[in-house]
């Protein structure tokens, strides 16, 4: 049953976060070009796709963090340091996205965004992958633990 978990929730990282990363790094330089060519159809759609994208797989990331305390207690290691960062981490992760990636990406999609805020939201898209990326991190290398190297 672990092994089941442990898939589950490794393959729902791969599938959710995964296209949130690519969908909200591609943003800011569609916004930008966006901002360049205002009026063209097509530009708008591409920032009205994207940022759908990270809404949804946003929601439907939910599922990543459930599959992984699921799998964390069947280990026993709910009390271990790396995987109490890699929480911690997550949250900060799903807390620079619900508040500064996905609102700043709405105000490009309504009409909004200035050339400015293209820099600040790329800044902050820059964290919440480097947030992701950690945990990966620290998901594969688990230091500390007996089976980590």
């Amino acid at each position: 049953m672990t092994m089941l978990l442990l898939a589950v929730h490794v393959l729902a990282a791969i599938v959710t976060v995964g296209p949130v990363t690519v969908a909200a790094s591609m943003f800011p330089p569609a916004a930008r070009r966006t901002l360049a060519a205002p009026g063209d159809p097509g530009a708008t759609g591409t920032l009205q796709l994207l940022h759908r994208i990270c809404r949804v797989y946003a929601v439907v990331g939910v599922v990543v963090p459930v599959f992984g305390f699921a799998t964390a207690s069947r280990m026993d290691v709910l009390g271990s340091a790396w995987l109490t960062v890699s929480i911690a981490l997550t949250a900060l992760a799903a807390l620079v996205l619900t508040a500064l990636v996905l609102p700043a990406q709405t105000a490009f999609v309504e009409g909004g965004g200035t050339v400015r805020q293209t820099a600040r939201l790329a800044m902050f898209t820059g964290l919440f992958n480097l947030l992701w990326a950690t945990v990966t991190v620290l998901m594969i290398v688990r230091p500390g633990s007996t089976t980590g190297l």
